[in-house]
């Protein structure tokens, strides 16, 4: 018989850092669903879209490492995740800029404060459940963080042509202030030894090799995982000569709601499903699966269905992705090496999606929008064929 359905792992804590999921991600997409809308009103497009979310990755790649290391060293998570938290929340601050650099700048800033605390929220997780409950508890995770993301964007499309698009980004500031609010008072730190004598570099040495060959695939597949802003700005762009700018945004926002739908649903019961089976061939496949959608976007659909299917599989692809890359990641990572694990992972992810975002956005502003969305499927494809040469027995 399965015994994983008798573990106990809906904790305090995992209900916690659910809920933390929850209210950041709906701060954080109600202003990422208005945001291709707002830098059209500064004359951005593609490029300087990609740009700001390239270089918001890199600047949340700044402290994963060293605070993931540093947070293994002191032995203590949670007072890196409040102050992780209380950065993030200045995103609301959009709502006073006047040139499309100061986004840039507020959005790298906010990053900084997620990349420091993700990976620690990971670590925290991994801890506060036993290793057969791993998939669970990064699905269930995955689900509430996609929940905020379902909200976030409906708040924004609610307001859209209600009320001005900068005053949008001020309802941001009450998620983020609850956000603060949990991580203060609700989570607790998992007891742990300080370990002084730990050095960031014998650490990154002592990770195991298996461990180094699956961020190497993670990379790989980074490199093509472009930001879905610009899914946003694709859906607007075909839109817009049938319906007009303003219907075609209320549209797109709308497809990027019906994506986080699909991303909240799949999110348990991939990592269930990945309790239960093999987690490195599920993983590959939602790797495999994004390469499709965007060959499938080269088609150019401009009608509604099409779009809404093509917005679902990327929503499903994201819920099996995000699930199982950080429960194969625990799987992989002895429990006192999870703090640094889980930076070098983010920190893969986040160099890759700076080079994908950017360069996706150059290729379709100076060579062609099929250019950039076909860059992107060669690059899953690929990772998705790294995954899979792994040895089976390294990665279950």
């Amino acid at each position: 018989m399965n015994t994983t359905t008798h573990v106990r792992w809906l904790t305090r804590n995992v209900v916690a850092i659910g809920l933390l999921s929850l209210f950041s991600d709906m701060g954080h997409e109600l202003t990422t669903a208005v945001l291709p809308l707002f830098l059209a009103t500064f004359g951005g497009g593609a490029a300087a879209l990609g740009v700001i979310e390239g270089v918001s990755d890199a600047a949340s790649s700044l402290l994963k490492l060293w605070m993931s290391y540093y947070s293994d060293r002191v032995g203590k998570r949670k007072p890196i995740l409040v102050a992780g938290y209380l950065v993030t929340a200045m995103m609301g601050t959009f709502a006073f800029v006047t040139a499309w650099w100061q986004l840039l700048a507020i959005r790298a800033i906010a990053w900084i404060g997620r990349g420091a605390r993700g990976p620690l929220r990971d670590a925290l997780l991994s801890e506060s459940v036993p290793p057969e409950a791993h998939g669970r508890a990064f699905g269930f995770e995955g689900a509430m963080d996609t929940l905020g993301a379902i909200l976030g964007p409906a708040i924004a499309l609610s307001l859209v042509g209600v009320i001005a698009l900068r005053h949008i980004f001020l309802v941001a500031f009450i998620p983020g202030a609850i956000t603060v609010f949990i991580a203060w008072f609700v989570i607790q730190d998992t007891p742990r030894k300080p370990r002084e004598h730990l050095r960031l570099l014998a650490s990154l040495r002592d990770l195991p090799p298996m461990f180094w060959r699956f961020v190497g695939a993670v990379g790989v597949f980074g490199l093509g995982n472009f930001a879905h802003t610009l899914l946003i700005l694709r859906a607007v762009s075909l839109l817009t000569p049938h319906y007009g700018s303003v219907l075609a945004g209320r549209y797109g926002i709308a497809l990027y709601i019906l994506h986080n739908v699909l991303y909240a649903a799949v999110s348990y019961p991939a990592g269930a499903l990945g309790d239960r089976l093999n987690k490195k061939t599920l993983l590959a496949a939602g790797y495999a699966l994004f390469g499709v959608m965007c060959l499938l976007f080269l088609t150019n659909p401009t009608n509604i269905p099409m779009l809404a299917l093509l917005f679902i599989l990327a929503g499903v692809y994201v819920g099996i992705v995000d699930a199982m890359e950080r429960a194969l990641a625990a799987d992989l990572l002895p429990i006192e090496q999870r703090g640094v694990g889980y930076g070098v992972l983010a920190t893969a992810n986040s160099f890759g999606d700076l080079l994908s975002s950017i360069i996706v956005g150059l290729l379709w502003a100076h060579v062609s929008f099929a250019a950039g969305f076909g860059y992107g499927a060669a690059l899953a494809l690929a990772g998705a064929f790294f995954l899979l040469l792994i040895p089976t027995r390294d990665l279950r």
